[in-house]
């Protein structure tokens, strides 16, 4: 009877178990990537008949990979194919009917390896010894003369879908100074990691800058290619030109897809995790908190010497895209947040906390968290002691307002 009992409540646990799973995977927005998804790149039919016989630069970094399928000796003396994967300018560069001319490359370079915000100067590429034009130095848009003699301007970086990261600034420029040289862009469309919802507050126009050009909120849920039509339709661009635009779509995709990135995005960009707590860590940058910078934590972790009543510590070292981090040398303290779940929302609370922890109030903000926020308002509410709720409630007009234009431009679902 005893070993009954036993059995018949081992029983009701797995099929509890089983339950919840089922209910959490239902719940879930994100699906699980589809082994057909093909990124605008890889789509080669679609683009390279467009490009053929013209001279084109490309819009590229670290992230720019295609993969394409090769003949190879999969056995002796049999034939077959198999995957192979290259950067993209090595790709259309080895093509004898198209001819690539340079490389324009986007903050943090075109190896991915600079500082946030550290200049980029221009260069040769040692591989395929193409000139390679910075687009974070003395101009973030490319001139007429950069431009001379191009046929086509082909953009292809991985994003992550928020609004402070300035890829999405980058095509901006790029679509601008085409359009004033008559020069079509061709985007190769790429995932969105974050593209699962809509949050934060909206840009206000008075705090434009390069970490945001544009009235959208901090979360946008569109991919790089949606957000370029979003550009031209809405006239975004100088005097309201309109771009001759085309957009190379994703197959197999829709805007809850789980899209695990091959290749981080920038240095301190160093896997999913820190992709999705990215939107809500980066306010942190506007503050005397540290985000990770100089650890091996990059925004999974927060923490300053003002937060000692906090449990988690560690000190800041230059490391490979912080050579000069908050805090360098100094204890901090503050929270691991490696194990925290998988975010379907921006998330204040971890600033509200530090906010309220910290020994140095009036020295917690400075004068770059306003644009990355967008707004004056979001400070003011946390120094006024606005819980999230109050906070969140002061974005929905505007919040719903976006979301009616972002479906103009929508490629997926």
């Amino acid at each position: 009877m005893k070993h009954y009992i036993n059995y018949l409540f081992l029983f009701f646990c797995l099929q509890f178990t089983s339950c919840a799973q089922q209910k959490q995977k239902k719940d879930s927005p994100i699906k699980k990537q589809d082994e057909t998804l093909k990124i605008g790149a890889d789509r080669v039919n679609l683009y390279l008949s467009i490009l053929k016989n013209k001279n084109i630069a490309i819009v590229a970094n670290q992230t720019s990979t295609i993969t394409t399928l090769q003949r190879a000796e999969v056995s002796k003396n049999v034939m077959g194919s198999k995957s192979v994967t290259q950067h993209l300018v090595d790709y259309l560069h080895s093509y004898s009917t198209i001819t690539v001319k340079k490389v324009f490359a986007p903050e943090h370079g075109f190896r991915g390896k600079a500082d946030a915000g550290e200049v980029i100067v221009d260069g040769i590429d040692t591989k395929t010894n193409l000139p390679i034009i910075s687009l974070y130095g003395k101009n973030k848009k490319p001139s007429s003369e950069q431009l001379k003699n191009i046929d086509y301007v082909v953009f292809d970086i991985q994003d992550v879908g928020v609004r402070f990261y300035t890829y999405i600034s980058t095509l901006h420029y790029v679509m601008e100074a085409c359009t004033e040289a008559n020069i079509p862009v061709i985007i190769l469309d790429r995932p969105n990691p974050n593209a699962h919802y809509i949050d934060g507050p909206v840009l206000s126009s008075k705090h434009k800058s390069f970490v945001g050009m544009h009235p959208v909120p901090v979360v946008y849920g569109m991919t790089i290619g949606e957000y370029g039509k979003m550009i031209n339709g809405e006239k975004w661009l100088k005097n309201g030109i309109k771009c001759d635009l085309t957009v190379i779509p994703l197959e197999n995709y829709t805007h809850n897809t789980e899209y695990k990135l091959p290749i981080k995005p920038s240095p301190n960009l160093p896997n999913q995790k820190s992709i999705n707590l990215y939107p809500s860590l980066c306010f942190f940058e506007g503050t005397n908190v540290s985000a990770g910078r100089g650890t091996n934590k990059q925004f999974q972790i927060y923490g300053s010497p003002y937060l000692k009543n906090l449990n988690f510590s560690f000190t800041p070292q230059p490391n490979e895209g912080a050579k000069y981090p908050k805090h360098k040398e100094k204890l901090c303290f503050g929270e691991n947040l490696e194990e925290t779940e998988y975010l379907s929302s921006l998330q204040l609370k971890w600033l509200l906390k530090a906010y309220k922890q910290t020994s140095e109030k009036e020295k917690f903000f400075n004068p770059f968290f306003t644009k990355l926020a967008g707004t004056e308002l979001l400070q003011k509410q946390i120094e006024d002691g606005l819980n999230e709720e109050k906070i969140r409630d002061s974005w929905k007009k505007e919040l719903n307002s976006f979301k009616k234009i972002r479906t103009k431009y929508l490629l997926y679902k």
